[in-house]
């Protein structure tokens, strides 16, 4: 037997282990090496081999296989916040989110000014074109970033109750 088929021999027989079944391992006296479940006399020894298989838990026939969190609980001792207060602490949330809405698009419309529809002007610096193309691809890059920070800021300004 070639090396590779001996492996996938063990391979195949160690996933029998977790039928509980001892594996042999038989070394004929021509030298040749089986693995098989069968003793097949005074060649062969029984392997240790480490590692059990733990079976899943049985389920209720009709019940899908799915995880599901348990239920949360707040505890009947935990400060609860009157709601007077809590529209106050919203609307203060409320006033921050839109602060940064309107500092990232002005962010948003100096990047657009720059990048001057994908052809801002070279520097001084940028001898090299390919500096050049850098710096677009990065100006491009923040732009996308700006524009996804904007959408995101919309969206949980938008779940402010």
């Amino acid at each position: 037997m070639t090396t590779s088929i001996k492996r996938c021999v063990l391979l195949a027989l160690l996933g029998c282990g977790a039928a509980r079944a001892t594996i042999y391992k038989c070394v004929a006296p021509n030298g040749g090496i089986e693995y098989t479940d069968i003793n097949r006399g005074s060649y062969c020894k029984s392997m240790d081999l480490p590692g059990t298989v733990i079976p899943a838990p049985p389920r209720r026939q009709g019940t899908p296989a799915r995880n599901v969190p348990a239920p949360v609980t707040t505890p009947g001792d935990f400060p609860r916040v009157d709601s007077a207060e809590q529209r106050a602490r919203d609307a203060d949330r409320r006033g921050i989110l839109e602060e940064e809405l309107k500092n990232e698009a002005q962010r948003l419309a100096e990047l657009r000014k720059e990048f001057n529809n994908g052809e801002p002007e070279r520097r001084g610096d940028e001898r090299n074109y390919a500096k050049y193309q850098e710096r677009v691809a990065a100006m491009r890059d923040n732009i996308g970033r700006s524009e996804k920070n904007i959408e995101a800021l919309k969206r949980e300004i938008a779940n402010i109750r």
